[in-house]
């Protein structure tokens, strides 16, 4: 598989987002080990993950146990990125806590889960309107320089919050995780400016989220049509066509699902596809 790098790191030009194999809804354990060794099996080093994937009966972290255990005898370098500062609440809003000595205490129970020495990359997962954000990547900066984690990134950024995170950091921000798909470009300005720093952008939701877009009589359908590949994977080679640094992270309960998404790494578009597929809906 085609690869991107994230801060020093080379990884699969596709990740593996776990939320949906850990919240209401997930399919049973066997199911979901599946879909990560299928994931392995597709060549996929970069699978996303929270605390916050989860339910309220497993309490924080059920999805960062699940990928330890489908981990565990395997082989293959793989960078776990998790998430601090969102709190799993059974039909939302989930609840935010940007504090920096909660984020610093999440970061080392992750650790503890995931059965790592270091998180390869933990991002602060959203804002906490009643935290200085400056305060919340202090604690990143912390976790840093302590050696907890050896790479920081955010999610759900704005420009600005991007600018001063990177700022607090030193210039050592990794990563930006927003949602993105065809039917949600908002964060298309951020996407753009990544990729204009260096900095990776993991589009989360990149296929319209748990849900699923439909793709039905759309632009994606009809080159999917002609190439023979499913809409879904023409979604996914668009969104890595944007920028060297972007690195779409399908969620995924199912194998099959994530096997067909990881062709997308491969799959070649014409110009006139890019085209079609980048003119507004």
């Amino acid at each position: 598989m085609k690869t991107r790098r994230i801060g020093d790191i080379e990884v699969s030009a596709l990740g593996l987002g776990g939320m949906p194999m850990s919240i209401d809804g997930r399919p049973d354990r066997e199911r979901s080990i599946a879909t990560i060794h299928a994931a392995l099996d597709a060549g996929i080093t970069l699978i996303d993950t929270a605390d916050s994937y989860t339910t309220e009966p497993d309490g924080p972290g059920h999805n960062e146990r699940l990928i330890a255990e489908a981990l565990r005898g395997r082989s293959e370098k793989v960078l776990i990125a998790t998430k601090g500062g969102h709190i799993y609440r059974k039909g939302g809003p989930w609840d935010r806590n940007g504090d920096p000595a909660y984020l610093k205490k999440a970061a080392r129970e992750s650790v503890a889960r995931l059965g790592v020495k270091a998180i390869g990359l933990y991002q602060f997962h959203r804002p906490d309107p009643t935290v200085p954000y400056e305060d919340s990547i202090g604690a990143l900066r912390e976790l840093l320089d302590e050696g907890v984690i050896l790479m920081a990134g955010i999610s759900n950024a704005t420009i600005e919050q991007i600018r001063i995170a990177d700022r607090v950091l030193g210039g050592r921000l990794v990563s930006v995780q927003n949602q993105f798909s065809p039917s949600y470009r908002s964060s298309l300005p951020e996407l753009e400016y990544c990729v204009e720093n260096e900095i990776a952008f993991l589009a989360y939701s990149p296929l319209g989220g748990i849900g699923r877009q439909d793709f039905s009589g759309s632009a994606f359908e009809t080159v999917g049509t002609d190439l023979g590949v499913s809409p879904q994977q023409v979604a996914l080679a668009w969104e890595l066509s944007l920028g060297h640094t972007v690195i779409p992270i399908p969620g995924a309960s199912r194998p099959e699902s994530v096997t067909d998404s990881a062709k997308a790494a491969e799959l070649v578009l014409t110009e006139d596809q890019l085209r079609s597929l980048s003119a507004p809906s």
